[in-house]
């Protein structure tokens, strides 16, 4: 937007502080004279010891030929010391919005490591700095995170597309090749991009909030992803039980099954060799819903597990494992639960495996 240049807002407040103390001095001045003519005579008779000085003398006239150029000259002073004190003290006032002027400036150019830490005592001028030092922290932080998830996500693209040239060199090089075991190959590497693109994609439209909210039950959507998950948890040996209170909820259904399903997937794929299982839990609360999923599994480290839910990190051996996904269960799972203003929290379990609670608004 193109504006007009103005005053700047120190010469503003100079002229109101100007304009205020000659106001006040203006009706001082004016009190005093009320006053003065109240009290003070019109005429007074002069007695003399003096004949010829006897008389009646005015006193209001005489005395506003003496009050008026004193009043004048008091005005004056006022004036200049309004205009210069109020200056001195705009400038003194508006100090801080010059440090929060060169942070926004750096910022805008890129420079978002720049902190203002704006001393002294709080007050309105402080917490804004604070406000705009931790909007630039969560700023720097989401930059830094998104640039990782680039980086990571070209990288795990890539590599389908280097083994699906590599195959194809292999092929066009050796016509004896097994090509029934190249197509077979690229079709699996294939199938690995086309989940990674649905992935990005899912997790992109996840994190705009431009669904539409809906009645939906938690328990409902545990239930049906347990249900499409019993094949792959009857391959892995592992049994699955559901249990738990209805638990409304205002959401995307589509978003909500899709975090319930990556939860209930990892659970399954991320367990013990054989005999695991998974327990998949509702429960409701005074404002909240809340699903549990919870799995058996090797022993996770604390510091481990805070890292899960960033894109493309897998436990240990996770990355060898088959039906593995791309890397972005817990992401999505994530982004699904702050566009829904809930909460996600990793908790691994003492005797191995994981616990992951899920908590919305509850309907």
């Amino acid at each position: 937007m193109v504006r007009r240049p103005g005053p700047s807002v120190r010469l503003r407040l100079t002229l109101s502080y100007a304009g205020f103390l000659m106001l006040a001095g203006g009706l001082l001045l004016a009190a005093v004279w009320v006053f003065l003519l109240r009290y003070v005579p019109e005429q007074a008779l002069l007695v003399s010891s003096d004949a010829s000085m006897e008389g009646v003398f005015p006193v209001r006239s005489n005395l506003l030929r003496v009050f008026a150029p004193r009043a004048a000259v008091v005005m004056a002073l006022l004036l200049v010391f309004g205009l210069v004190g109020g200056w001195l003290l705009a400038g003194r006032m508006l100090a801080p919005l010059a440090h929060l002027t060169d942070a926004t400036r750096k910022a805008t150019n890129g420079s978002l490591s720049h902190r203002i830490r704006l001393p002294g005592r709080n007050d309105e001028f402080r917490e804004l700095a604070d406000a705009f030092d931790t909007m630039l922290a969560r700023l720097e932080a989401h930059v830094a995170e998104q640039q990782r998830f680039a980086a990571n996500a070209s990288h795990e693209l890539r590599t389908p597309l280097a083994i699906s040239k590599t195959l194809l060199d292999v092929a066009r090089s050796d016509p004896h090749h097994d090509t029934g075991a190249v197509i077979e190959r690229l079709h699996a590497v294939n199938a690995r991009a086309i989940d990674l693109t649905e992935a990005l994609l899912l997790l992109h439209r996840a994190g705009r909030r431009t669904f539409t909210r809906k009645p939906v039950d938690l328990s409902l959507l545990a239930e049906e992803a347990t249900e499409t998950l019993l094949p792959l948890a009857e391959k892995h040996g592992v049994t699955v039980e559901t249990s738990g209170d209805i638990a409304p909820t205002l959401g995307s259904p589509a978003l909500l099954l899709q975090l319930t399903t990556n939860l209930v997937h990892n659970a399954i794929v991320h367990n013990l060799p054989e005999r695991g299982g998974v327990w998949v839990r509702t429960d409701v609360r005074a404002d909240t819903v809340v699903l549990t999923v919870e799995n058996t599994g090797e022993r996770l480290a604390p510091e481990l597990v805070a890292t899960l839910t960033e894109p493309f990190r897998r436990g240990t051996d996770r990355i060898h494992a088959d039906h593995a996904g791309v890397g972005l269960g817990l992401a999505i799972v994530t982004t699904i639960a702050q566009a829904h203003d809930g909460t996600l929290t990793l908790t691994p379990r003492p005797a191995g495996g994981l616990c992951v609670t899920v908590e919305l608004g509850r309907r």
